[in-house]
């Protein structure tokens, strides 16, 4: 993996030339989130953040090299992370928009890892969720170091009744988890900055599938006592189809059995 100028007349540049000039959270605030922003603003806007630009410079010009590698235009760049519990590691596709399937850009090691198979119920559980998620807040000023919020608990969490299901769930750095997804600093600056140039290229929603294991039919078959087989279940059809495509299914057909 990849390890770590001024902000001035980097905001005119294109985000290949950015890149080559190169779990306690600390509050986020609106600004720090996805929600009502303008694509074109949005390196403007890290920018400002001290570490977003140590990362920028340190690793942009290798990140550069390898997008390009892959036949990747950072102008138009989409994202999808997945992560498989039983492999601790964490998953960044990538395509260009509108190109067709999206290939396998890195893995992450997780760092460190909490909980069991199976979903996040509560707060306090240690549990790493599992499900259909996206990114919803860029903390540049995290406790641990950069890290990129998940929209935990969404509907289908909430929809289980659970009073107090907890929240918070990053991927973050370092190398601590009590529910979280850590891949070290060297990690998530990785990831960090693939996650702004995708938004900055206008991708509004960057999905994040969690899954306990590879759901197929043989390891269901194995774990088909498990409290948790109807849920898992639910999984099978997000997960068999990226499998198939190499394409995320829509979030409309992403309905999970309980």
């Amino acid at each position: 993996m990849l390890r770590r100028l001024s902000c001035c007349g980097l905001l005119m540049l294109s985000v290949f030339q950015l890149f080559a000039q190169g779990c306690t959270m600390s509050s986020t605030t609106a600004a720090d989130s996805l929600i009502g922003k303008n694509p074109a603003a949005f390196w403007k806007e890290q920018l400002r953040f001290p570490r977003v630009r140590a990362a920028q410079a340190a690793i942009g010009p290798a990140l550069a090299t390898r997008l390009r590698t892959h036949s990747l235009d950072s102008k138009q760049l989409e994202i999808f992370i997945r992560m498989i519990k039983s492999r601790a590691e964490l998953e960044v596709w990538a395509r260009n928009q509108g190109s067709g399937p999206f290939q396998l850009l890195e893995t992450y090691p997780l760092s460190a890892t909490s909980g069991t198979l199976g979903p996040k119920r509560r707060a306090g559980d240690y549990q790493v969720p599992e499900g259909f998620y996206e990114i919803d807040r860029f903390n540049p000023k995290s406790n641990y170091h950069l890290s990129l919020g998940l929209n935990y608990p969404n509907a289908a969490d909430r929809a289980l009744g659970e009073p107090n299901p907890g929240g918070d769930i990053f991927i973050h750095g370092g190398a601590a988890s009590i529910g979280c997804l850590p891949i070290t600093d060297a990690g998530i600056e990785e990831v960090y900055l693939l996650a702004v140039a995708a938004r900055a290229a206008g991708q509004a929603v960057i999905p994040v599938h969690l899954f306990p294991f590879a759901i197929t039919e043989a390891e269901l078959a194995k774990r088909r006592n498990s409290p948790h087989q109807a849920f898992w279940r639910g999984l099978l059809p997000g997960y068999a189809y990226f499998e198939q495509h190499h394409e995320v299914m829509g979030a409309g057909a992403l309905v999970v059995a309980r």
